[in-house]
């Protein structure tokens, strides 16, 4: 589907899993705006200082542009408007299920080299897989360099972009990417897992023995690649990432929510129970998460959950790519329960401007339920002694 691609760029996490906040805390302000030729001049300097060939970068940039349409679409990113029932069953379809299981089997191999090099189980490279580009089918067209070149050049982000330009001239270094002809999102993400330059770099696997890192055309490269970035950012193997579960009628509310993790034993203890009846990470931190309310699907989630939230920050996104994932290990489709009627556009604006004014920091109002909201509207739950699920309804816009 043409628009996963975008995800990870379009609902405000495009490198959260880029670099760790020291290592952007600790970047230095790059330059840029200006002529583009001094821009590109500056850049080549930088990379040959960082260990690059005057030849791959004169190679690399050569014949850069700045593409307009990539700072349109930077300019004026979607929203994430659905719903979890309604994005998860959009992407989690059964036609998705059955080519990622076909994958699986066709590169089972290759899933087994990643499951034992880098501890990854096959169905959360698999899940990534389908969502980001539909298997390799949709991985984006635009001109890599000119994409990055604009990001880089534009003085929004600089400090972002700019070293994912001086990582693309690496691989163009290393003959792992033709400058002209090579297309990806909008953003410089390459391949069928849409991984940026820097990670390539960092983490890029020969999957397929052929002496190249071709993330965007060698399936194997992709997996385990993907594979050993997931585990860079702190997988542990052997260990779930999110668990669905049903609820007894009543549960202390308020102690659902991501960041509020307390022992997963201690949910069993209060009647929570995992679906696939496995307690045995008892021990384990998990937290509880009701995507539309204490009456539609509710979840653990596991320390493990952390990659997801790392490869984008979309609590919507995060959670059905998790689920996707289960789904691909054998897990059966979830319970849809029978969620209260959230509210439409100008109901949540309507409910973050009051929010707003009543002292909650719920970022802008945008009509996005995003993390600020959702702590903004438990804890306006608890205070009027409504159940603390989270989930906005019209009933707490009109006790507010």
């Amino acid at each position: 589907m043409s628009s996963t691609i975008l995800h990870r760029l379009a609902y405000g996490c495009l490198l959260t899993a880029v670099m760790s906040s020291t290592a952007l805390a600790q970047a230095p302000a790059a330059a840029c705006g200006g002529d583009l030729s001094a821009f590109l001049a500056g850049v080549k300097t930088e990379a040959i200082a960082a260990g690059a060939s005057a030849e791959a970068a004169d190679r690399a940039l050569e014949g850069a542009q700045i593409d307009q349409k990539v700072l349109s679409r930077d300019r004026a990113q979607g929203v994430f408007r659905q719903t979890f029932l309604e994005f998860s069953q959009r992407t989690v379809s059964q036609g998705r299920l059955d080519i990622g299981r076909q994958k699986m089997k066709q590169y089972a191999e290759v899933f087994d080299r990643a499951q034992k090099e880098f501890g990854v189980a096959p169905g959360i490279i698999t899940a990534f897989w389908a969502m980001e580009t539909d298997f390799g089918s949709v991985q984006g067209d635009f001109n890599t360099r000119n994409a990055l070149v604009t990001m880089a050049h534009d003085c929004r982000r600089p400090e972002l972009f700019r070293p994912q330009l001086i990582a693309l001239i690496e691989m163009v270094q290393h003959g792992d990417l033709n400058p002209e002809t090579n297309t990806g999102a909008w953003a410089g993400e390459i391949g069928q897992v849409q991984m940026l330059p820097k990670d390539i770099i960092e983490h890029g696997v020969d999957g397929d023995g052929d002496g190249h890192i071709n993330v965007k055309a060698s399936s194997p490269d992709a997996i385990l690649t993907a594979a050993k970035f997931i585990q860079s950012m702190g997988f542990a193997a052997g260990q779930p990432w999110i668990q669905e579960v049903t609820l007894p009628e009543n549960l202390p509310w308020e102690k659902s929510g991501l960041g509020n993790e307390i022992p997963a034993s201690e949910w069993f203890s209060l009647g929570v129970t995992p679906r696939d009846g496995n307690t045995q990470f008892g021990n384990l931190q998990a937290a509880l998460v009701l995507p539309q309310g204490r009456k539609g699907p509710a979840f653990l989630t596991y320390p493990n959950f952390g990659i997801y939230l790392k490869w984008n920050q979309s609590f919507i996104y995060t959670t059905s790519a998790a689920y996707f994932a289960t789904r691909l290990s054998g897990a059966p489709t979830y319970q849809k329960g029978t969620p209260e009627q959230g509210l439409d556009d100008a109901g949540m604006k309507a409910l973050q401007t009051k929010l707003e004014t009543l002292g909650h920091d719920i970022g802008k109002v945008d009509g996005i339920l995003g993390s600020g909201t959702r702590v903004a509207v438990q804890k306006e739950q608890a205070r009027l002694g409504m159940p603390a699920d989270g989930w906005p309804t019209q009933a707490l816009l009109s006790a507010l």
